[in-house]
């Protein structure tokens, strides 16, 4: 059975709808991207023309006479490069469109038991309470025998695991973080490592096969023009645009595959290559040559820590660390003393008054309260927000009472400033009575 979208009142999202990166969601969140995915468009195009043109190539020359037929580019040649660009582009998709292995975040910063007691208002609880911890920058944990520092990420309020990082564009802590990948539009983690290098391997290969065969292909038709290189490159325009087109790219996507033979032969990130130079220290995650390959490509890949498509609801939702608004919780003097004495003042929701003080008299004392809160309003509230929050259900004497403010308020500041010392002093005997009687 669906799960509603709303329930008593409150209004249920799903988690992508209300996710605090960067990220952008397709197909109701079972795809994400990163904030740059147009990019993927780009690299789309940059692979699926070189190969159709190549493919449109081949199918001219097998359509022309046997004098004019090529005898290198045939079906074969058409079905392989066929197969090379349908593997490369889902590589492609499958390294952009899932999740790299966002950490989950924390909605509040971590308890007191891993931190040290500090005063810093930054630190303060999303819920309102105000511990004012500071927690240690850096913390140190053993991988494999090796002692490691590990960082507190500010945004995501949590100490970041081993081999994470911080992406900023896509606002991610990401496990294993190697680097963002614009050409992708996402960051490249733990769970799409994998896919990421079978598609440049796979991209590597096709410009290479490409490459060849254009070559090949212009000396073979070196025959119908008098065994000149020069006049078969002239009429076989296609193939030289490719071979101009791949010797350029080649270096990029070759290069790029080559450094990654090699991080992934030593276990490296490229992160942690360019940061920490592990050729001149010792690296705690090389395991061996055929036990860093294994790892790439034939361990399980770990689940994502996030359903993007499960109901959250939003009051629930916290923002990250702030300081509470000073508006919340905050009670003035009018209502703690109409708390205590029980006058149209109170909070009266929950509170029960004693028989014994809801037959007194306390005009006076309202009164007195209206032309005193006229002059100390102001400096009371250092921001100009006055709680002047008046309960009309539960006391007694409401009519009364209103009338008498409405009066005092129609005196004007003179007036005011007049009966102010002879509030005070009324205000004393009250309190004095008040006490005796309790």
């Amino acid at each position: 059975m669906a799960m509603p979208e709303q329930r008593e009142g409150i209004k249920r999202l799903r988690l992508y709808q209300a996710w605090k990166g960067n990220n952008i969601f397709f197909c109701g969140g079972r795809l994400i991207f990163g904030p740059d995915v147009a990019s993927l468009f780009l690299t789309t195009i940059l692979i699926a023309g070189p190969a159709i043109t190549f493919c449109i190539d081949i199918i001219l020359k097998m359509n022309k006479d046997e004098k004019q037929h090529s005898t290198i580019l045939g079906f074969p040649v058409l079905i392989l490069t066929l197969l090379m660009t349908i593997a490369d582009l889902t590589f492609l998709f499958m390294t952009s469109g899932r999740d790299p292995g966002i950490v989950q975040r924390n909605t509040r910063p971590l308890d007191g038991d891993e931190a040290y007691n500090a005063t810093t208002p930054s630190m303060e609880w999303i819920s309102g309470r105000a511990p004012r911890l500071r927690l240690p920058r850096t913390k140190d944990v053993i991988v494999n025998g090796f002692v490691l520092k590990v960082k507190y990420c500010d945004t995501c309020m949590l100490y970041r695991p081993p081999r994470a990082s911080h992406c900023s564009i896509c606002n991610n802590c990401v496990k294993k973080f190697d680097h963002h990948c614009p050409w992708v539009g996402q960051c490249i983690g733990l769970r799409n490592y994998r896919f990421f290098s079978l598609f440049i391997s796979t991209s590597t290969f096709l410009c290479i096969f490409i490459f060849i065969f254009s070559w090949l292909n212009i000396i073979d038709q070196k025959k119908h023009y008098g065994n000149s290189t020069w006049k078969s490159m002239k009429h076989e325009a296609m193939s030289l645009v490719l071979i101009v087109y791949i010797f350029i790219m080649v270096w990029f996507v070759g290069g790029l595959t080559v450094l990654h033979c090699y991080l992934m032969s030593t276990n490296q990130t490229t992160y942690e290559n360019f940061r920490y130079r592990y050729v001149k220290k010792d690296n705690p995650h090389n395991n061996g040559y055929w036990r860093n390959f294994k790892e790439v490509f034939f361990s399980k890949i770990p689940p994502s820590e996030h359903d993007f498509r499960s109901f959250m609801d939003e009051e629930t939702i916290e923002v990250g660390p702030y300081t509470p608004n000073i508006g919340i919780n905050v009670t003035s003097m009018k209502e703690k003393f109409g708390i205590e004495m029980g006058n149209k003042f109170a909070v009266c929701d929950n509170m029960t008054i004693p028989s014994i003080l809801q037959n007194l008299d306390y005009s006076s004392i309202e009164d007195n309260e209206d032309v005193k809160d006229q002059t100390d309003d102001n400096a009371f509230d250092p921001l100009g927000i006055h709680f002047s929050q008046k309960c009309h259900r539960c006391s007694p004497r409401h009519s009364a009472s209103k009338s008498c403010g409405s009066e005092n308020e129609a005196s004007g500041n003179e007036r005011a400033a007049k009966e102010a010392p002879e509030a005070v002093n009324d205000e004393r005997t009250t309190n004095q009575r008040y006490s005796n009687m309790v």
